[in-house]
């Protein structure tokens, strides 16, 4: 039996007034959950309004059952016919799929993927482009099988581009390994919140970018009864 732990961890750009990234989760009429992360072109306020209209295009239908695929290419249409082309918003769909027993991820993001795994981390950083720009834009999919032994981070490229003006890298792969060592199942908010503090760690506490970190791990039941549960802490100002 298998449970799935997810957590996301997000902070805005140093000294802006609001983040343009935005995170959605819907129940899918069949059963599972779909996550969305958008991070809208540059930042603050006109980000944020992007990644909401690319967001809710997406969850409006995958709430609906449509496949993660279309959805993506709708969210995209949608952009593109609203702006011309002149906007663009990076797009990442991530579904539970119980019934089939995967993890099914659409990309439209620059930004790779990281799924470590018993034995070592996958990054999956193929040519992979935004939406709202070009035509003819398609997400690249690809099924994790559910094992119990997944931690799949999506990540807006806030978190890969951490400390890169300072002359610092942020090795994700390496803190994944380290997190995720044999024999270890970290909780996904731990993952979140360690890549979370390393990314701000090199950017010296003050993100150059908007920076969202959703994790999905996969891992052995802890509890027997089916109780669904949700925990949510936002800070206000």
């Amino acid at each position: 039996m298998l449970e799935v732990d997810v957590a996301v961890a997000k902070v805005g750009k140093y000294a802006t007034s609001e983040s343009g990234d935005t995170f959605e989760m819907v129940e899918r009429p069949r059963g599972g959950l779909s996550f969305v992360l958008a991070d809208g072109q540059r930042s603050g306020r006109g980000a944020k309004f992007i990644s909401n209209l690319v967001s809710r295009k997406a969850i409006s239908l995958l709430g609906e059952g449509v496949r993660d695929e279309a959805a993506a290419r709708a969210a995209h249409d949608y952009l593109y016919a609203y702006r011309g082309g002149k906007v663009s918003s990076t797009l990442n769909i991530v579904s539970i799929l119980a019934a089939k027993r995967i993890v099914r991820l659409a990309r439209n993001n620059p930004a790779p993927l990281f799924i470590a795994l018993p034995g070592g981390v996958q990054v999956l950083d193929g040519p992979s482009q935004p939406v709202g720009v070009y035509e003819h834009t398609e997400p690249e999919l690809t099924d994790v099988p559910m094992t119990g032994e997944e931690v799949i981070v999506v990540a807006t490229d806030g978190l890969t581009s951490a400390g890169v003006r300072r002359g610092r890298v942020l090795n994700v792969p390496e803190v994944l390994t380290e997190l995720c060592a044999p024999g270890r199942c970290p909780d996904a908010s731990e993952v979140a919140d360690v890549l979370l503090d390393r990314a701000m760690e090199v950017d010296d506490g003050r993100p150059a970018d908007d920076i969202s970190v959703l994790v999905v791990a996969v891992r052995p039941r802890s509890t027997s009864d089916e109780v669904r549960r949700l925990l949510v802490r936002v800070p206000l100002r």
